[in-house]
């Protein structure tokens, strides 16, 4: 958070990039699984359903994993899928050269006090991490990248399977079946 009476650069930039979102959110009145259309395709309903079996099948469909970052934009919170990505990345570097660069990278975009997309993590945790950048490894992200995965598996994806877009769209998707055999 921004502190003291004199309002820093990065406070401002905060404070922009937060009308900015809140604009974009006034302006789409609801998130979609429409967006989740990926050239002329869309999710069928036998995908849609296995994304309530588990997180992980969610998050390994694609269309899944649309809807999922626009539920979280549509909450202010994709930096989580964001981090979690972004570790995923970190995780694939080959090259020891691109390696510490890289880690700080994303230390300061979300894990640092006061980062433009900080995720919600404990000062363990966060202590942990910025250790770990002492001597970066593909694994100094792993408990941080854990934590918010599991942040994300036991609250926000109740949430998404409890939203009404996604109750709406599964909807949409069992009157359209029900249509099309009834057309059969």
């Amino acid at each position: 958070m921004c502190k003291g009476l004199a309002l820093s650069s990065t406070c401002l930039e905060r404070a922009k990039e937060l009308k900015s979102r809140m604009v974009n959110f006034l302006q789409k009145s609801n998130w979609s699984l429409s967006s989740c259309k990926i050239g002329k395709t869309r999710p069928t309903l036998e995908e849609c359903m296995r994304w309530k079996e588990s997180f992980e099948k969610l998050l390994s469909n694609k269309y899944g994993l649309i809807a999922f970052t626009d539920f979280l934009v549509s909450e202010f919170s994709e930096e989580n899928i964001a981090f979690y990505f972004a570790c995923e990345d970190f995780r694939s570097t080959k090259s020891a050269a691109k390696l510490a660069a890289k880690a700080q990278r994303i230390y300061d975009e979300f894990i640092c006090t006061d980062a433009p997309r900080e995720v919600n993590i404990d000062h363990e945790t966060r202590d942990i991490t910025r250790a770990n950048l002492k001597d970066p490894s593909t694994s100094c992200f792993d408990m941080a990248q854990h934590r918010i995965y599991l942040l994300m598996a036991k609250d926000c994806y109740p949430r998404f399977l409890r939203s009404p877009a996604y109750k709406d769209h599964i909807s949409q998707l069992c009157a359209k079946c029900t249509s099309t055999s009834k057309k059969a």
